[in-house]
This record gives structure tokens, C-alpha cells and sequence, in this order.
């Protein structure tokens, strides 16, 4: 659009530019054929002067007729002398005096006549009479080469058309250079706008734009805060709807666990009942079939609540990584290695319950960012890979630094597992709020890959999904951006 604008604006200047110089080539044609009819007039009156200037017809038959030029034609010869020329013909058009170049067709009347004619490169205006003379009637004529209109016509390229082809494409540049310079601020501003992180709804100064820019940016200004007011507004929601189910839940799970511990003991131990038998000894049935219900419905109800809760932490976490408010938090020094160990402490158990085997391979490395951050990004991945992934599977922990030839080295962050992995076509997907793989096992909220996505936006790194070792199961990498030198 800008490209346009300048285009346009360009054109709307050049051709006035255009017009004006078609307007002066023809104010010039206009002064030059004023100037000619001068010339014209002036021949005019001339030519009587050189029919007087015959006074005698010739001495003998074959000779000239005497000649005396008047004043006015001597002087008009020698002031325009190789431009003008005369003729003196008898009326059958045979050349009596002058230059035989200087002719025209015998005229009929006595009223003067003009035509041009050719001679040695020069285009000449020649003014033709009969009239009375000492010598009897004849035909006088005289040329002139200093005719502006002649001149005109032949200089129209170099005299007028060039020059003014060249003032009119000097103008040109200099106007396209000054639109480009005019709106270099304009330019800069879409830029700026351009390169702005869908995050960034900051104002724009604008005391930086010119005049004529600063109604447009006051209004992409008024624009961003309300934007910015209504994420505000639904990020607050979200957060605080979190935190505020938060306690509640807990305080529901506590009670969940406790009943289903009370059930537990209340089960008779000749019953020896557990959440996942679902045939009592066959002695006395209807209290076996009771005591199983009690337990199975507690034990669902602890389930749900376990899952509202996780909703209601990752709905945080995913507000929390989301919020503006983390450009004012300062980035620190973070240890992936220290970390991975710690999250290897937290899923051993859940990991070890499920069968599956949780394992570590990580290196001493360090990135620049938000600890708790990272901390939920790792912990959403490995809680999806043992959540999906069958017993007996394997489930590991990496963290190193990634060298690809002259590129500066990146450190990654990798979960694998050998579980059912994610189909190519769902890869784009899955980091999507809410989306679940069609036919999924498990309860998933559909969060988690969103929230880790989420992280690694604000940590300016990439995210690839991948088939794990053998094809099999899913490789979730975390590349982090190189680090400034002495960072």
C-alpha cells in the first residue's frame, strides 16, 4: 500500500510536470510563429523596396536588367548575411537577378505569397510578389534563414523537447527521492508495527511520527490498550478462577483421601479388597457387592477430583505464562541438569506405580529464563509421556548442548517415551488449548502441550514434535536460542 501511495503520489507529480512542459513547448511554437509573422511582415515590406531597386530593363536583349539595391534590402542582405537571399524573375519564372535557389511558383496576382525551401541544411522562408518594376512587370523574391518558425521546427528536438524531457525526468527523481524521504517515518512505523511480538500491545510514541501520521498512531494506540485491557481482563478471569478453585479442591481431594482411606479400613481383611479387584470372596454377597460399590464410587470421586484439580493448575500455569507482566520479571540463570533431577524425584514414584521405567541422561548445562517456568514446561512433558505411555515403557530425561558445524551450540531439553506417539497430521495440532488426539487414552484436559508451547514462546526457543528411538512413541525437544557471549 505504501509502495502505491508513493507511486501514485509520484504520478500526481510528474504529470503536471508533463503538462506544463507540453504547455511551454507550446507558449514557445506561439512566441516563435509571432516572432515569423514579424519576420513575415518585415519581408512583406521589403519586397516593394527590390522591385524599386529594378530601375532599367537590360541594355541588350540577353543581359540583366539594371540593378540598384534600395537601403532597406541592402541592409536586410548584409545583417543576415548567408541566412537571406533575393530572385528577380521575369513572368515565364526564367531568373533575371540573385540566386536561382530562391524560386516558388509564378503567382497569378500581386498579392504576396510564402512558401519554404531547402537549401544547404537550412530551411528558408521565402516571400514572393509580382509587381511593377523599371524593367517592366517581374517576379521578386526574397529568402530569409533566420525565420523562428523555421528555426523551430527544426531545432523542436535539440531546443525544446530535450530539455525539457530532461528537466521533466530530473524532476522526477528528485521527487521520487524526497516521497521516499517523506515517508521514511511512515515506513519505519509499519516496520515497527510489523516486528512487534503479538504480546508487545505497548503504545507507540508518538512524538516520533509526523503530523499528518500522529492520528493514525493515536488511534493504533487507543487500539492496543483496548485490546490490551480485554486480555488483561479474561487473563485475570482465567487466573483467578484458577486460584480461587484451587483451595476448595484441595480441601476436596484431602477429604476424598481421607474417606477412601477410612473405606479401606472398614473393608474386612478376609475381603482384602484394593481399587482395582473387582470380584469379593463369593462369602456373603450383598455385603461384598456394598463394600465394592462404597469403595468404587470413592474411588471415582477421587479420581475427579484429581483431574478438576490438575484443570485447575494447568488453567493457571497456562494464565501465568501468558501474562504481560512476565517482560518486567527479570530472566535468571537457570541448571537444566538440576532441574531434570528434581522432576526425575517427583514422577519416580507415579512412574514406578504404572511400571514404566523413568530415566535420566542429562548434561551440566544452563539457559537464561524463568525457573518456575521451565519447571512446569518439563513437568507437563513428562506428566504427558507417563500418562500415555503403556506399561512396561520407558520414559527419559535429557538436557545437553546441540553443535551444528559453524552455528553457535544451543542447549535442548528432550522427553521420550516409546508409548502410541502422535500421527504427522495431528503434530500442528495438538499444541492447541483443549485438543485431544481422537481415540486418546487417558483423561487428559488437553493443556499440556499448550502450556509447553506457551513457555517456550516466551522463551524465545523452538518446540518440534518427533517418532522417539526405532520410531516408536513420541520426542518432544526443546531448543533454546544461543546465548550472548558472557551471558
Amino acid at each position: 500500500m505504501t509502495s502505491d501511495l508513493r507511486n501514485r503520489l509520484l504520478m500526481l507529480l510528474v504529470l503536471p510536470l508533463l503538462a506544463l512542459a507540453l504547455v511551454g513547448v507550446w507558449l514557445d511554437y506561439r512566441s516563435a510563429d509571432e516572432a515569423a509573422e514579424r519576420h513575415d511582415l518585415r519581408l512583406v515590406r521589403l519586397l516593394p523596396a527590390l522591385a524599386d531597386s529594378v530601375l532599367a530593363p537590360p541594355i541588350h536583349d540577353s543581359g540583366p536588367p539594371l540593378l540598384l539595391l534600395a537601403p532597406p534590402v541592402e541592409d536586410f542582405l548584409r545583417q543576415n548575411a548567408g541566412y537571406a537571399s533575393y530572385s528577380v524573375r521575369d513572368t515565364s519564372g526564367h531568373l533575371l537577378l540573385g540566386d536561382d535557389w530562391v524560386h516558388g511558383a509564378v503567382p497569378t496576382t500581386h498579392a504576396p505569397e510564402f512558401h519554404s525551401v531547402e537549401f544547404g541544411g537550412v530551411t528558408y522562408r521565402v516571400a514572393v510578389q509580382r509587381g511593377r518594376t523599371g524593367a517592366g512587370e517581374l517576379v521578386v523574391a526574397l529568402a530569409d534563414g533566420s525565420d523562428p518558425r523555421q528555426q523551430w521546427a527544426q531545432q523542436l528536438l535539440l531546443r525544446v523537447l530535450l530539455p525539457n524531457l530532461v528537466l521533466v525526468a530530473a524532476a522526477g527523481l528528485a521527487i521520487h527521492w524526497a516521497v521516499r524521504r517523506a515517508f521514511k517515518p511512515l515506513v519505519d512505523l509499519a516496520d515497527a508495527v510489523e516486528r512487534r511480538s503479538p504480546r508487545d500491545l505497548s503504545p507507540i510514541d508518538e512524538t516520533a511520527s509526523p503530523s499528518e501520521v500522529r492520528p493514525l498512531v493515536h488511534s493504533l494506540n487507543r487500539l492496543f490498550a483496548l485490546v490490551n485491557a480485554q486480555a488483561e481482563g479474561q487473563r485475570r478471569f482465567v487466573a483467578d478462577a484458577a486460584h480461587q478453585l484451587r483451595t476448595p479442591l484441595a480441601g476436596l481431594q484431602a477429604q476424598v483421601e481421607a474417606w477412601a482411606l477410612m473405606a479401606r479400613a472398614s473393608v474386612p481383611a478376609s475381603l482384602s479388597l484394593n481399587f482395582n479387584k473387582k470380584h469379593p470372596p463369593a462369602h456373603d454377597p450383598r455385603a461384598q457387592g456394598a463394600i465394592v460399590l462404597g469403595v468404587d464410587e470413592i474411588e471415582k470421586l477421587r479420581n475427579a477430583t484429581r483431574r478438576t484439580s490438575q484443570l485447575a493448575h494447568q488453567l493457571l500455569a497456562l494464565s501465568r505464562a501468558d501474562a504481560r507482566s512476565l517482560d518486567a520479571q527479570p530472566p535468571q540463570r537457570v541448571d537444566l541438569k538440576d532441574l531434570c533431577e528434581t522432576l526425575l524425584e517427583t514422577f519416580l514414584d507415579p512412574a514406578t506405580g504404572k511400571g514404566l521405567d523413568l530415566g535420566l541422561d542429562v548434561q551440566p548445562v544452563h539457559v537464561t529464563g524463568h525457573g518456575w517456568l521451565l519447571r512446569e514446561l518439563l513437568s507437563n512433558l513428562v506428566d504427558n509421556a507417563i500418562k500415555y505411555t503403556p506399561a512396561p515403557g520407558v520414559v527419559t530425561i535429557r538436557c545437553g548442548v546441540r553443535r551444528n558445524g559453524l552455528n553457535p551450540p544451543r542447549v535442548f531439553l528432550q522427553v521420550e517415551d516409546d508409548g502410541p506417539g502422535i500421527a504427522e497430521a495431528e503434530r500442528g495440532r495438538v499444541v492447541q488449548r483443549f485438543y485431544r488426539v481422537p481415540g486418546a487414552a487417558g483423561e487428559g484436559t488437553g493443556l499440556g502441550l499448550a502450556i509447553a508451547d506457551e513457555i517456550v514462546r516466551v522463551h524465545h526457543a523452538s518446540l518440534t514434535l518427533a517418532p522417539g528411538g526405532h520410531g516408536r512413541g513420541l520426542l518432544v525437544t526443546v531448543v533454546f536460542p544461543p546465548e550472548a557471549p558472557g551471558a
